[in-house]
Formats: structure tokens, C-alpha cells, sequence
């Protein structure tokens, strides 16, 4: 074969490699978190059936890979690749409006969801709630189920041994009805402490998440990892595919580490950028301000001051980077102080 039609085949052989090949391994994905589908009366928890059906039409539009937690977690815990475009879809509570809507919606794609239970209301037999004969028929058919405590209440602030008793209560009632014993926690409204992370990595979890949006990465603390929350306000479009292209902001020595702080308080929060990437750029916001929030910058270290006093209940703050391919570096953390309400 001549040398030039010899290259031709050689170059051709590799134009097909490349195309078959998948996407750049990553090592994050995005977790997303809702609660309630199609219950337009209840739009801090809801989100309108055209706001997710617009959800997944963008998903699978561009190419995501839908996974379920598990293999998110397993991935990261081991170190090992995930696609470029990795999220994972979890809903909190057991609301029927998930068995009704959102899984046949999943299903419908052959896309996973995980379900986090809290299991008072169930054994009520709340309006609005599943019941555990669904909850067995959608473990059935492939929902992941995963912990939400038994009353759902705000376990920061209880004693630990009541915190310990309603999460294991919880946990021992998915056991005895559906047969399983999660080992994946979400906290109740995203609260948690030091105190609470430490306690529930005591009693065998392997991870835990809250309500503070970012994507999921190896540096993450096992115990504190985010989710973007999506509900009416949150769920349009726009902030739906900046969501999902999110990857995490390589941060350390983020203070103050105790998330469960006083009310009234004006705390200063800092990280550090690590990965070689300059701080210029970030841009960070509190939800006490309504714009963005001055930073002190020196070196590597971002600090800034919470715009005003801490009110009663969550608080949170979000630190956006452009990653110069279309997407953003996210960091968000939530805090929680006394007196807050649902």
C-alpha cells in the first residue's frame, strides 16, 4: 500500500476512535434535590410538571449521564472516573407526587432517582405522602431509597442521644418495611453541625448530604456534601442548566468549620483556593446581602463578612468562578442558627 494511502487509512482508523470515544473522564458530578412534583399550592417545595419535564429534555439534549447515587459515591469514595457530565437526580420526604410524577417521567428514560424517607409521616398515613405498599413497589422497581430520619425535625439542635434515637428509628423502620438499610443520609432542611456530622459517621453512614448547592468532588467531606435544591423559584431553566454544568470550587481551610453558629452574629467566612487557581474572578454572595459581597483577598486566601447579622434559622453563602469552558466552579455552604422555622 503506498506510504500516502497507508496514512489516509491510519488517520481515518483514528477520526473513528476518537469520535466513539466517551466524554473526558471527570471526578464530580451534580446532585440534584426536589421535593414535590405537579403540587402548584405548595411552590417553596414544588416544582411545576413543565419546569421538570424542561429538566430532563435539556438532560438528555445535552448528553448528561444520569447515575445513580450510589455509583457517585462509589466513584468518588474509590477514586474512580466519571463522565464528564455526571449528575444524579434524589428527591427528600416520600411524597406521592414522586411515585405519580416524577418516576414515570424517569422511568419513562430509564434514568435512576433516590429517595430519601422520612418515615413518620409514612407510618401516619399522611395526606400526600406514599405509603410503605408504594414505597415497596417503587423499591421494586428500581428507586433507590436512602434516610431522612423518622420525624424529619430539626436534629442539629436536639441532644445528641435523641438526634442518634430519631435517625436510627428512622433507619430501623426502612429496614423492617422495605427490607434495606440505607447507609446514605440526607439531613432534615440541609441542618447540620459538627457535632451532627461526627455522629452520624459514628453510627456506619458513608455519607450524608444538605440543601447548599455545588458539585459533589473527591476533596469533599463525606458528611457535608451539596445539593442544588429545585423548586418554582429555583427551577427555571436558566438556573437549571447553570446548575448542572456546576464543578466544585477546589477549597480548604474554609472557616468557621462549625456550621451551627448564633443568631445575631456577623461571622467572617475564608478558604483557601487550591489547584493553582487565582482568586480573581470570584465572585461570592450571602443571602443576608442582595448583591454580591466585597472580598478581602491576600494570596490564595478569600475572606468576607456576612452583610448583616445572622438571622433566625438558615443562612447560606455561594462562591462562583467561570471555568473558561462554559461552565462554573461553585462553592456553597449553609449554616443554621436557633429559632429558625420550617
Amino acid at each position: 500500500m503506498p506510504t500516502t494511502m497507508f496514512l489516509r487509512h491510519c488517520w481515518a482508523a483514528l477520526l473513528v476512535i476518537l469520535v466513539a470515544a466517551p466524554a473526558l473522564a471527570a471526578d464530580h458530578a451534580v446532585v440534584l434535590m426536589y421535593h414535590r412534583f405537579g403540587e402548584d399550592d405548595v411552590p417553596l417545595t414544588n416544582i411545576r410538571l413543565e419546569q421538570f419535564e424542561a429538566h430532563l429534555d435539556h438532560l438528555e439534549a445535552e448528553g448528561y449521564s444520569v447515575l445513580p447515587l450510589a455509583t457517585v459515591l462509589d466513584a468518588l469514595a474509590n477514586g474512580k472516573p466519571l463522565p464528564e457530565k455526571a449528575i444524579s437526580i434524589t428527591a427528600d420526604d416520600a411524597y406521592l407526587s414522586v411515585m405519580t410524577e416524577a418516576w414515570p417521567r424517569l422511568k419513562a428514560r430509564g434514568w435512576p432517582m433516590t429517595l430519601f424517607v422520612a418515615t413518620d409521616p409514612v407510618d401516619q398515613g399522611l395526606r400526600r405522602y406514599l405509603s410503605w405498599d408504594q414505597l415497596r413497589q417503587l423499591r421494586d422497581e428500581g428507586m433507590a431509597i436512602g434516610a431522612h430520619t423518622a420525624s424529619h425535625g430539626h436534629i442539629t439542635f436536639m441532644d445528641p442521644e435523641t438526634a442518634r434515637a430519631d435517625i436510627a428509628r428512622g433507619m430501623e423502620r426502612l429496614q423492617t418495611e422495605l427490607d434495606q438499610s440505607p447507609d446514605v443520609l440526607a439531613y432534615p432542611f440541609g441542618e447540620y453541625s459538627l457535632r451532627l456530622r461526627k455522629l452520624v459517621a459514628d453510627m456506619g453512614l458513608r455519607a450524608a448530604f444538605g440543601q447548599h448547592s455545588g458539585a459533589v468532588g473527591p476533596d469533599r467531606d463525606r458528611f457535608d456534601l451539596p445539593r442544588f435544591a429545585m423548586n418554582e423559584r429555583y427551577g427555571e431553566i436558566l438556573r437549571f442548566r447553570t446548575a448542572v454544568s456546576t464543578r466544585p470550587l477546589p477549597v480548604r481551610d474554609a472557616t468557621p468549620t462549625e456550621t451551627q453558629l448564633e443568631t445575631g452574629t456577623r461571622p467572617t467566612f475564608a478558604f483557601r483556593l487550591d489547584g493553582g487557581i487565582s482568586p480573581e474572578g470570584v465572585t461570592c454572595y450571602h443571602s443576608t446581602g442582595s448583591g454580591a459581597v466585597a472580598l478581602n483577598i491576600e494570596g490564595d486566601r478569600i475572606a468576607f463578612e456576612a452583610p448583616a447579622p445572622l438571622p433566625p434559622g438558615r443562612s447560606r453563602f455561594n462562591c462562583t468562578l467561570p471555568d473558561g469552558a462554559g461552565g462554573w466552579y461553585w462553592f456553597g455552604r449553609q449554616f443554621v442558627t436557633p429559632g429558625g422555622k420550617d
